[in-house]
């Protein structure tokens, strides 16, 4: 974007942004209804396509608007400490605990692909880029980028590392985590940056993009995309997971794999 649409972005767009911010929020919940998780995806869709058209063609079709969005919702989502993770994880520890919240997350974002795909498959479009996507699928992957950067958050409270920083500043540490899908090193503090300069919003953009190219593919007749983006989601989702988790383990001097965990639900487990 140029140094005016960023302007007309801070200026005129801050509660735009704050209100899509408590959209994503409830989205990421992963116990949201169906329903109520389409008409959220609906209406964060309309506020996202407002949105691009104040930032112009030339910034959207460039994925730096789509960069500004994510960079500017994500650290506004509340990332829940251990005390917490422990309340809302029935008392859960240790890997235990960081199971569950990789399969909370798993859910939200198997729900929000499902939403999404079958929201698109209504919107069919063939050419894969951002400025012909369905307003649907952009917002799913802002949705589903969200939830991930708070996964890795809440897994470095799993494990007791401490990202150093204000809340913006660990916000950004977050986003840098999410587009290089590994977790933080305090060995290493230098390979992410408190705030969001050129490189950071380069390496942020491209992974944004690639996630905007998965969305993409679900797009199919028959509401065919509702099955194969919450599949891609969830597997997506689960592979960002196992590798932050190596990582942190790592870090604390724990072994670095285990065995998988089942990421079913409760219904589908056998008796």
């Amino acid at each position: 974007m140029s140094e005016g649409e960023l302007a007309r972005w801070d200026d005129g767009d801050d509660r735009l942004g704050q209100e899509m911010a408590e959209l994503v929020g409830r989205l990421s919940d992963d116990d949201v209804d169906r329903e109520t998780r389409g008409r959220l995806l609906g209406r964060l869709a309309r506020l996202l396509a407002a949105s691009a058209r104040r930032a112009g063609a030339a910034g959207v079709a460039r994925g730096r608007w789509l960069t500004e969005v994510v960079a500017d919702i994500a650290p506004r989502i509340p990332v829940r400490d251990l005390e917490t993770l422990r309340a809302h994880h029935e008392g859960l520890t240790g890997e235990a605990l960081a199971d569950s919240v990789v399969r909370a997350a798993q859910r939200a974002t198997t729900g929000v692909g499902a939403a999404g795909g079958a929201l698109a498959a209504i919107e069919f479009t063939a050419p894969p880029l951002l400025l012909s996507a369905p307003a649907q699928i952009v917002a799913e992957t802002v949705v589903v980028a969200t939830i991930e950067v708070k996964l890795i958050a809440e897994l470095h409270e799993v494990y007791g590392i401490q990202v150093p920083g204000s809340g913006a500043a660990r916000g950004a540490v977050f986003l840098q985590l999410w587009a290089q899908q590994r977790g933080f090193d305090p060995l290493k503090p230098g390979s992410v940056t408190a705030a969001l300069g050129v490189a950071a919003k380069t390496g942020l953009r491209k992974r944004l993009m690639r996630t905007l190219g998965r969305h993409l593919t679900t797009m199919g007749p028959f509401l065919t995309g509702a099955v194969a983006g919450g599949a891609l989601n969830r597997t997506a989702t689960r592979r960002l997971a196992d590798s932050v988790r190596t990582d942190l383990r790592r870090t604390i001097g724990a072994p670095s794999s285990r065995p998988p965990i089942d990421d079913r639900s409760a219904d589908d487990r056998p008796a």
